[in-house]
């Protein structure tokens, strides 16, 4: 499997994970989700707060600073192996990691994989979507050692 990620910190944040290990966790999803073995390009984002809340009102029309936001492209260009951009914000990923008693990498692996799973068409809006939805997430994070994020 070949993942190319453009990976660009337009957050200011010094301790970010590093690019091999955003593409480890890109390439599990694709795997987890049955699309291995075929050539993926990505965007991913690190943002501020300021900057997610911006993307979050223009595009969810919600007032706040998110995790992470997912931007897929039309289906023919994923055909042609585009995934689309992530935009990951990194204060909110480690505040998360913090309240919810996690490591920052393996909350940053997880929203990752969260996030390109809603690239390639998996949603959480219903229940039934949400639970598919989280069981490969889990599944995805346990292949690479991670605990249930969703487990207290």
């Amino acid at each position: 499997m070949s993942v190319t990620i453009d990976l660009h910190n337009a957050s200011g944040e010094r301790r970010l994970p590093l690019r091999r290990l955003f593409r480890l966790w890109t390439e599990a999803a694709l795997k987890g989700a049955g699309k291995a073995g075929q050539h993926s390009n990505l965007s991913i984002r690190i943002v501020d707060a300021d900057e997610s809340a911006s993307l979050n009102h223009q595009y969810r029309h919600k007032n706040h600073a998110t995790n992470v936001l997912s931007f897929p492209v039309p289906e023919q260009l994923q055909a042609a192996g585009q995934l689309g951009d992530l935009a990951l914000c990194a204060a909110v990923v480690k505040q998360e990691a913090a309240e919810q008693h996690k490591t920052v990498v393996n909350h940053w692996a997880h929203l990752v994989v969260h996030g390109v799973l809603h690239l390639l068409g998996y949603d959480h809006e219903h229940n039934k979507d949400a639970k598919k939805m989280e069981t490969l997430e889990v599944k995805i994070l346990a292949s690479l050692g991670i605990p249930d994020p969703y487990q207290p």
